[in-house]
């Protein structure tokens, strides 16, 4: 990936693979308009994305598909310094989903690589919501 700051607290990166590009903001409580994920947004979306991945992963080789579900991630800053301090997920999952491989699918989602590459103080607690 290589990226450009472009002025007004914006940055584009472009994902060398694909060329898929995203950019980022500064938040509005950071000197930004908050008109684009910040950096710290887009950690959330990586913890977010990596366990729905992991998951899916695993469940499909089970014959699973994870398909529909969402995750919803919050992102609690501290200052001094400025950092994350917690990224509390919410995983809402698609139906279908066999009790007995439930708590296994929550251990895959505890093992997602981003979740092993963050700080240890950072918490990371997760809650999983099944339809039925």
């Amino acid at each position: 990936m290589s990226g450009i700051y472009q002025g007004e607290k914006h940055c584009e990166f472009t994902h060398g693979p694909s060329a898929s590009r995203l950019e980022t903001d500064a938040p509005k409580d950071n000197n930004g308009k908050g008109e684009r994920f910040s950096p710290t947004d887009l950690m959330g979306a990586a913890l977010g994305s990596c366990m729905l991945t992991v998951m899916a992963i695993a469940a499909e080789n089970e014959g699973l598909s994870l398909k529909g579900a969402r995750v919803e991630i919050t992102k609690e800053m501290v200052p001094n310094p400025r950092r994350i301090s917690r990224l509390p997920a919410t995983i809402h999952m698609p139906p279908g989903i066999p009790k007995e491989r439930r708590e296994w699918l929550e251990r895959v989602a505890h093992t997602c690589p981003v979740r092993q590459s963050l700080r240890a103080d950072l918490e990371t607690p997760l809650e999983i919501v099944y339809p039925d």
